[in-house]
């Protein structure tokens, strides 16, 4: 049965994001990044199934090596952004149907990525990947990653930020919305794409970008497990995250199991707001987060122990904290004095921080 997913990330330079590492990577290349001078190599990767780039269609016939080549299209995106806190790639990341051959994946993918591109004026790198052979991987994976520039392309090279990175004040002074519009545009986009696929391919299956209550389904949501818990788990460790979801999962299913079986002749039983179906998740969700944070903190230190390096003691934290303590009284009030004294910066001036895109 074909399943319903996709995903939007934003990689920015502040997350420590680069982008010819992004493409070298879900293409399985060699990039050299000129701006951090560091060479990014994955050539090693078996998975890569297909990878093109491709650029809006009013540039079909014209001069554009420096977009179509890999390296020097993200080594450009990577230049073109000057702040430390610059997004320099958006990805669609989506699950292709396992119904479908190779070819028909391919042609989907491309019908897809060819769209947005024309929507945003961008160049999109597309890479599909096989399913991974490892413990609780599903044969089915088959998924593709379409790494987007945030400029817009030209035949000189990137230019203006498309409309999908302009802030939402912006958006709205060019009748635009707010930019979590196209989340649902790309959502709702691949979804048709995929259904006339599976349509030209007599395949029955279809997909639908809408949630379970907005489609009448009161069906329990597949399970899901967040990547660190199933990373913890592949790799052979116990994640109590990863227990507590499946736990919680089992119970709201029991759950509604019961009310929809309840003979009707019984007085309906009603669910107590700490413990409704809705509300659960939350509750358990935080004390999962702290269940994991201390065995986490538990085993940094057994590992440290085992290293045989000298951890610092009580005596150590309260040392530093009187000499901190003494530090700050050394400022003096002169000083103090001095920097409340001192004019706030002009509007404008902190070119380092704009939060605009």
């Amino acid at each position: 049965m074909a399943l319903y997913f996709l995903e939007m990330k934003t990689f920015s330079r502040s997350q420590g994001s680069s982008a010819p590492s992004l493409a070298a990577y879900r293409s399985g290349e060699r990039i050299r990044d000129e701006r951090t001078r560091h060479t990014y190599d994955h050539t090693d990767r078996q998975d890569v199934m297909y990878k093109e780039i491709l650029l809006p269609a009013r540039f079909a016939g014209a001069e554009m090596r420096w977009a179509t080549d890999r390296s020097s299209l993200w080594n450009a995106a990577e230049i073109a952004e000057k702040r430390k806190n610059s997004r320099v790639a958006r990805e669609y990341l989506i699950a292709l149907p396992g119904e479908l051959t190779h070819p028909q994946r391919v042609n989907v993918t491309r019908g897809f990525a060819q769209d947005l591109a024309e929507r945003y004026g961008f160049a999109v790198d597309v890479a599909l990947h096989a399913p991974r052979n490892f413990r609780g991987s599903d044969p089915r994976n088959f998924h593709a990653h379409l790494l987007a520039t945030t400029r817009e392309v030209s035949r000189e090279g990137l230019g203006r930020k498309t409309t999908f990175d302009l802030n939402d004040e912006t958006r709205r002074e060019l009748g635009l919305g707010p930019a979590v519009r196209e989340l649902f545009y790309a959502r709702q986009r691949w979804a048709e794409v995929a259904n006339m696929a599976l349509e030209s391919a007599h395949v029955d299956a279809r997909i639908d970008h809408r949630s379970l209550a907005a489609q009448g389904i009161t069906r329990e949501r597949k399970l899901w497990i967040p990547r660190v818990p199933y990373e913890i788990e592949r790799r052979g460790g116990r994640s109590v995250v990863a227990e507590q979801i499946r736990e919680n999962h089992r119970a709201r299913h029991e759950l509604r199991h019961e009310l929809r079986h309840e003979p009707s002749h019984e007085p309906q039983r009603t669910v107590s707001k700490s413990r409704s179906p809705e509300r659960e998740p939350n509750r358990a969700r935080s004390e999962d987060i702290a269940r994991q944070s201390i065995e986490n903190w538990r085993q940094y230190r057994r590992e440290k122990l085992e290293s045989g390096e000298r951890q610092p003691s009580a005596e150590d934290s309260a040392r530093k904290w009187a000499q901190y303590r003494r530090d700050v009284l050394e400022l003096g009030e002169a000083r103090a004095a001095e920097i409340h004294l001192q004019p706030p910066p002009a509007a404008g001036h902190d070119r380092d921080f704009d939060f605009s895109l």
